[in-house]
């Protein structure tokens, strides 16, 4: 998919595999992207940005936030402005609009995805009509707490393989049953969720 929050490289570099050993590539790789689209389907959300400004239609029906200088469209995450045109109708009939602001403000300079649209003193219209934006949505970029996150879940799940039915071992701790979910990964990536995921 090549839409992955941590390398091969680094993960090899976690691991201690040297560079130039392919034979376990397969297996690395499976837990890369495993990891990856785990994370994307924990915190309702994904890291990566489209390449090219990609089509969404929305319906209003609770997403529509009534705040006091308007209305509050919340779209998915918006991680680039380059082509982004929004349109309110449906079916055949679409009309442009440009009386509305992106929130939260300065989230692209903050290296944080845009999440609303605003309407400034105005509404989104009637409740028959959808929302029709192009643009490129994901995040600016990759947060480090999430590629550290894919990079520990990666790991866990390439190692899963030498804990048959969740027990490993260890000189150290002896026999034990892995946790559901690492208490690491969790912490990181918490704060991305979205409310109603996880």
């Amino acid at each position: 998919m090549a839409n992955e929050y941590v390398t091969l490289e680094e993960l090899k570099a976690h691991l201690g595999v040297e560079a130039d050993d392919t034979s376990r590539d397969v297996l690395l790789n499976r837990a890369r992207v495993s990891a990856s689209r785990s994370i994307d389907k924990t915190t309702g959300r994904r890291f990566w940005l489209d390449a090219d400004p990609v089509q969404r239609v929305f319906n209003p029906r609770g997403r529509v936030v009534r705040e006091d200088d308007g209305d509050l469209f919340l779209v998915d995450d918006i991680g680039d402005l380059e082509g982004l045109t929004v349109e309110t109708g449906s079916g055949s009939s679409w009309s442009a609009v440009t009386d509305y602001e992106t929130s939260p403000d300065n989230a692209l300079a903050d290296g944080k995805p845009i999440d609303g649209l605003l309407r400034p003193l105005g509404t989104w219209g009637s409740a028959t009509a959808r929302l029709r934006v192009t643009a490129k949505f994901g995040w600016p970029a990759v947060p480090d707490a999430v590629a550290e996150a894919a990079l520990i879940q990666a790991s866990r799940l390439y190692k899963r393989k030498d804990s048959p039915e969740g027990i490993i071992g260890s000189a150290e701790w002896g026999v034990r049953n892995l946790s559901r979910r690492d208490p690491d990964v969790w912490a990181l990536i918490e704060p991305f969720i979205l409310p109603g995921f996880a």
